[in-house]
């Protein structure tokens, strides 16, 4: 684990900081990794290439098989394709500067860390929408299955990947806004290996705070209304489950949902709790693991869960390796 005050000193000012008429403004944020040891940190940088190269295989080969067979040109596999896309943006955009920063140097500049920001947020928000989307598809395909291509049409289903993405960027937008509404003056140091919100908000002045305090706040609010929705929707699905005569199509429906209600809920509790409980200013190997359970655990795992089980998908890629 890093230490805290030692390694606030470890760069030269003048490399951090531009003097200004009225004061120092931060021109470049320290990142810190999970240790100092040199040994540790190439550990670190290997592992978190192996899960970027994992997320980068799984999803890219999800959006190939998708796109190109026809079979799956269904509004399951529509939304699959979009969590694809939105897991390797989630992932791109923290893990290839940590992988760098640790065979070099933990900096980032300041139009980085603000570009980070705006991507990450963007990406998290649009995923837990597109989560809640995909839900309703379960719903609507479980409890309605007469009525599912009238309810799941194309255009409905275009309307509603548009609406989550929309959501993330104007989110993005928002919380860059208001995190960085105010100059960094301060310390530099951010005690996590990407430019997090949370971390952020502890080096600038309470009242520059106030605005990105109550934008995390609706936020949060806006996603325990996405939960409650997700769970309503499988409390109706785990019922509609249970009433069917056929224990293969039991065991077939609960296969498709109970790994999308898991993935959710563990995406949707790591990420609030890392925004919402408040951590010390050196934070402990718990904080750091949160973090990466909800920045790369989910897009890692998403295509084993989601796609990579499933029978079609298997077939479709038999069928582009041209097995039968």
């Amino acid at each position: 684990m890093s230490s805290c005050c030692v390694t606030k000193q470890k760069f030269p000012p003048n490399v951090l900081f531009t003097q200004m008429a009225n004061g120092t403004e931060v021109t470049e944020f320290l990142l810190l990794g999970f240790s100092e040891v040199q040994e540790l940190q190439l550990v670190h940088a290997t592992l978190f290439l192996l899960i970027y190269l994992v997320a980068l295989t799984g999803n890219l080969l999800i959006v190939t098989v998708t796109t190109l067979d026809r079979h799956l040109h269904t509004p399951r596999f529509f939304f699959l394709r979009h969590l694809s896309v939105l897991d390797l943006c989630l992932i791109s955009v923290t893990v290839p500067k940590s992988f760098f920063n640790s065979v070099t140097n933990n900096s980032i500049s300041f139009q980085g860390c603000v570009l980070q920001v705006f991507f990450f947020v963007s990406a998290v928000v649009s995923e837990v929408a597109l989560l809640t989307v995909m839900s309703y598809d379960c719903y609507a395909a479980i409890c309605h299955p007469l009525r599912y291509e009238v309810i799941m049409n194309r255009g409905v289903c275009g309307k509603m990947a548009a609406a989550s993405w929309l959501s993330g960027g104007l989110s993005g937008l928002m919380h860059m806004a208001t995190t960085f509404s105010e100059p960094f003056s301060g310390p530099n140091v951010i005690h996590q290996f990407f430019c997090d919100v949370p971390q952020l908000l502890k080096l600038s002045g309470p009242q520059g705070n106030i605005s990105e305090y109550s934008l995390i706040v609706l936020s949060a609010s806006s996603f325990a209304i996405c939960f409650a929705y997700i769970t309503v929707s499988y409390i109706r699905i785990f019922s509609a489950v249970l009433k069917m005569p056929s224990a293969e199509g039991r065991s077939k429906a609960f296969s498709i949902c109970l790994p999308h209600l898991i993935v959710m809920t563990f995406f949707i509790s790591t990420g609030v709790s890392e925004y919402l409980i408040p951590s010390s200013n050196c934070p402990t190997g718990l904080d750091l693991l949160l973090s990466v359970f909800y920045s790369m655990v989910p897009p890692a795992l998403n295509p084993v869960i989601y796609s990579l089980r499933n029978q079609a998908v298997k077939a479709a890629l038999r069928r582009m390796l041209c097995l039968e």
